[in-house]
């Protein structure tokens, strides 16, 4: 195995094993709040709503993903205006904010997380690497967002997308 595949395969297996602890800590979190999630996910294409589910119980705390994977997807099943995307392409912050209100809009839950990126290996521009990620997440009645660039190969930077999105969904959950 060259350096490069096991530098990846190492960075995947490491934010994968992050995910897993995460999950356990938003489950308890959640669970004590009577609280529901729910996911919007295109370049992840429904591995954070796979990392939740992987745990038993999840049902008590996890209500639905919405995979979204196509811009058609995106305006369809989350009711974001193909406008916006066009404007400013799939892969930026007013489609990751409207992403994670339009999950939040459409589902039973009280937070929402949706991420939206390049994930490689093709597909990245000068301006939106390969490796780029928005994120957004609906918490307390308040939307955030924020652009992260993750390293490594397409299963790589999908799983470090996981784990930092589930992360930072535990790090904005107000105090129970």
């Amino acid at each position: 195995m060259t350096d490069s595949l096991q530098k990846n395969e190492l960075l995947a297996q490491a934010a994968r094993a992050q995910a897993a602890q995460i999950v356990q800590s938003l489950a308890a979190a959640l669970t004590q709040r009577g609280w529901m999630m729910t996911s919007a996910e295109s370049c992840t294409g429904g591995l954070i709503a796979g990392a939740c589910t992987e745990l038993a119980g999840s049902s008590h705390w996890f209500e639905r993903g919405f995979v979204t994977y196509s811009n058609a997807a995106k305006t369809e099943l989350l009711g974001i205006p193909a406008a916006l995307i066009a404007t400013h392409g799939a892969v930026s912050e007013p489609v990751a904010r409207a992403m994670a209100e339009g999950a939040l809009a459409h589902a039973h839950a009280q937070l929402s997380v949706a991420v939206t990126g390049v994930a490689g290996p093709s597909g990245g521009s000068a301006d939106k690497p390969v490796g780029t990620v928005w994120l957004g997440w609906c918490v307390a009645g308040r939307t955030h967002t924020e652009c992260q660039h993750f390293a490594g190969d397409r299963a790589a930077v999908r799983a470090q997308t996981v784990a930092h999105a589930l992360a930072r969904l535990l790090e904005l959950l107000p105090p129970a």
